[in-house]
């Protein structure tokens, strides 16, 4: 039995929902949360990693539920530094359509590898760009990315059927029929899809936006997951241009397009949301559709601020998410929950959203969404996913009144010095301990490199 001891824990929290702890002691076992007291003691006789964590805030993972792994390489482009999102988009996806199979996988190493050593658990990718000269299983590659990093992984198959000649975004070679995507999608749910509640590995079907599928495939996209119980994501509502877009190509606001798709309900996941209206913030409370915000790349390509404040009081779930990393540029799970703070803080006030809200979203509402339902807290019962910083250092002086709020308002350094993971250490003393780090580095410069060259744009 793989047991895993955290002992004299300066400040737990178990949920959000729940007061904070300390001077706990935290057990976990064949990766589950089986014991927290005070003054554990275990066998001597048996094998249990002792991690002393007297001067440490632990918190349950956090679970990222929106991301682009593979613009990983094509971060901090000069010429889209300064692009909103269509312009951004059209540049990039002449980019884009060069990916090869090693840049899938070490984007994918990069992006889990950056969230993990920033207290993110448990993860989605929304990869809806399938290149016609491809050779390999995206999806393949990046559950061996998951596994040898340790990651809970719950991608999206992703798509893209409406080109430029049919009046879209994306370039013809990078779209495919709408058969061709349902049949992978079945392949993918029958091949990786775990339902149950502690699973590792979880399939979303995820159309890629209103802009570049068309509605025959929203429709069957949002039939086919919920034949097979899996969930629904796109995205939707993020900029004025997408409005403009959806009101002259389909006379109607992008939720209603997506009601008509019958893609709406609890088991469905907007990525962004920023430009609902009062009426359309209703609609999504009475079916229970999810948000998965996005404030630092809204931020980034000046789409707008999210309604998060009002969302939350109308009981709306909404998540956190880093977005892709050429729109972001990183995949820092605890800075993006500090954006989701102060974001809402310029448009709402002072007292528009709390610590407490934030890392509501960024954990429970992130295993709702992702379908995770044994993670996001620690309590026992629950997955051993658990997010371990040091706050003893000078950053963080002065701070130690309310622990784990120190993690947003304070600090310059947003990594753990242990995340576990399914009851695994998969970061150790500040380390990823699935992959070296200075050769991933290596790996990333040489992949984006290329990508750059077969652009003309290195």
């Amino acid at each position: 039995m793989s047991k895993i001891l955290l002992k004299n824990i300066y400040c737990l929290l178990t949920s959000a929902e729940n007061e904070p702890l300390t001077g706990q002691d935290l057990l976990m076992a064949d990766g589950i949360v089986t014991e927290i007291s005070k003054n554990i003691q275990t066998p001597l006789h048996e094998e249990c990693r002792i991690i002393d964590c007297s001067h440490h805030v632990v918190i349950p993972g956090m679970i990222n539920t929106h991301h682009h792994f593979f613009q990983t390489l094509t971060r901090n482009l000069p010429a889209v530094q300064n692009a909103k999102l269509f312009d951004w988009l059209i540049y990039l996806y002449e980019v884009w359509k060069y990916i090869d199979a090693d840049e899938v996988y070490y984007s994918s190493l990069l992006a889990m590898g950056e969230l993990l050593k920033t207290g993110c658990t448990a993860t989605t990718d929304h990869h809806y760009l399938y290149p016609a000269a491809f050779s390999g299983d995206i999806m393949d590659l990046q559950f061996q990315a998951a596994e040898i990093l340790g990651m809970r992984f719950s991608p999206t198959r992703g798509s893209m059927s409406l080109s430029k000649k049919d009046g879209g975004l994306p370039p013809d070679s990078v779209v495919h029929s709408e058969k061709e995507i349902l049949d992978d999608s079945l392949r993918v749910i029958e091949k990786y899809h775990d339902p149950s509640p502690s699973a590792m590995r979880k399939i979303i079907l995820a159309p890629c936006s209103p802009f570049s599928v068309t509605k025959d495939l929203m429709k069957e996209s949002a039939r086919l997951a919920r034949t097979y119980g899996v969930g629904l994501h796109t995205h939707l509502a993020e900029t004025f241009d997408e409005n403009d877009f959806c009101l002259e190509m389909y006379g109607k606001r992008p939720l209603a397009l997506m009601e008509e798709c019958e893609f709406i309900g609890e088991d469905v996941s907007y990525a962004h949301g920023i430009h609902f209206n009062d009426s359309e913030l209703k609609v999504l409370a009475e079916t229970g559709t999810q948000i998965a915000h996005c404030p630092s790349s809204n931020m980034r390509l000046g789409s707008g601020i999210c309604r998060v404040h009002e969302m939350l009081s109308e009981g709306i779930t909404v998540s956190l998410a880093v977005d892709g990393s050429a729109s972001n540029d990183t995949s820092d799970m605890l800075g993006e929950a500090r954006a989701a703070l102060l974001l809402q803080r310029v448009r709402y006030g002072s007292g528009a959203i709390s610590t407490g809200d934030v890392f509501g979203m960024a954990t429970i509402n992130g295993a709702k969404v992702l379908k995770f339902t044994k993670s996001g807290k620690l309590e026992l019962g629950f997955n051993a996913d658990a997010a371990i910083f040091d706050v003893s250092g000078f950053e963080y002086a002065g701070s130690h009144s309310d622990p784990v709020a120190a993690l947003l308002f304070t600090g310059f350094n947003h990594g753990t010095q242990y995340t576990i993971v399914n009851g695994h250490v998969v970061v150790d003393n500040g380390h990823l301990t699935g992959f070296d780090e200075v050769k991933l580095a290596e790996k990333g410069n040489l992949a984006a490199g290329r990508l750059l060259k077969l652009a003309g744009l290195a």
